[in-house]
């Protein structure tokens, strides 16, 4: 009978931006803001040598997985603001969602593996080179890729086997794991159980990491001889430390809260800064706040 009741579903109703006008341009606008900052940041650390380090190396998937977050969503989100009813086909909302989770399983744990690049930076130093060599680093990255790969696969089977009762309407500007449990009409109890176990595997689990790589580098900082040396060790640690707070936040509130209920828009609210805000900081954040990408951008620029 679920199955029977799963192919009579072939689209999902959204809540539109149709109408407001305002929205449709703040969107836009951070999209193309968001496709700038972070190709820049591609095209810098591929383009200029004293960016080829493994700090950067990972700043460069970072900012590919930011990409791919707008991407995913906005497009769709500016596509039906211009249509009198927002829909998302059955296939398109559960692929929708499948790239949305890779890249938030995946940008977990390279943030972690950011923090332990900074942690042996600046607490192993005369070992830095040999434990992030380049062949290691790679295999890192593509892990990471792969983990987040698997953990969306995962959600998106479960949420392919969901029921859905006569016409749906997600409470959403896209598609998601949490409303898409919350419209479904069938037992929902055991991808909700992978939703919790993921956000502690995925997302508690990594932080914890964070966290514990920042107080040894805390540590090792406040140990160093010289005023010059500090500031020059927190600077390289500030911009990454402020990406990793606000992304586990947004993260923890989109897929590790209960729903708003009476102000379904808290969802969407949160969900779009998680998704939409959070891509288009990430390049502003690191690259006003760091010397060698500032200095990158401007013989770039000086170059034309």
């Amino acid at each position: 009978m679920a199955a029977e009741n799963q192919t009579q579903v072939t689209e999902f109703l959204l809540l539109s931006l149709h109408g407001e006008p305002l929205l449709f341009v703040l969107f836009l606008l951070i999209y193309l803001v968001t496709l700038l900052g972070n190709s820049v940041i591609l095209a810098l650390v591929s383009l200029d040598p004293n960016l080829h380090s493994p700090m950067y190396f990972f700043l460069s998937h970072l900012s590919c997985l930011d990409l791919c977050y707008s991407s995913v969503t906005v497009p769709k989100i500016l596509a039906n603001s211009l249509r009198p009813q927002a829909t998302i086909s059955y296939g398109g909302c559960l692929a929708q969602m499948f790239f949305l989770m890779w890249c938030a399983g995946t940008e977990c744990a390279l943030l972690t593996l950011m923090a332990y690049d900074r942690y042996a930076a600046i607490c192993q130093p005369l070992r830095y080179a040999h434990a992030m060599r380049r062949g290691l680093c790679v295999a890192a990255a593509a892990s990471c890729w792969l983990w987040g790969l698997l953990d969306s696969a995962l959600h998106t089977l479960l949420a392919s086997r969901l029921s859905f009762c006569g016409v749906v309407r997600l409470q959403h500007i896209f598609c998601d794991a949490p409303p898409l449990l919350r419209a479904a009409c069938s037992d929902t109890r055991l991808s909700r159980l992978a939703l919790h176990t993921a956000s502690l595997l995925v997302g508690l689990s990594p932080f914890l990491m964070v966290l514990a790589s920042y107080v040894r580098i805390l540590l090792a900082i406040l140990r160093m001889p010289t005023a010059t040396s500090r500031r020059k060790a927190f600077s390289t640690c500030g911009a990454h430390l402020l990406v990793v707070v606000l992304y586990f936040m947004m993260a923890n509130l989109n897929y590790n809260r209960a729903s708003s209920g009476s102000w379904p828009m808290a969802d969407t609210l949160v969900s779009a800064l998680f998704c939409v805000v959070t891509p288009m900081l990430n390049p502003l954040i690191y690259s006003l706040r760091n010397r060698e990408v500032l200095g990158a951008l401007q013989k770039l620029v000086g170059r034309k």
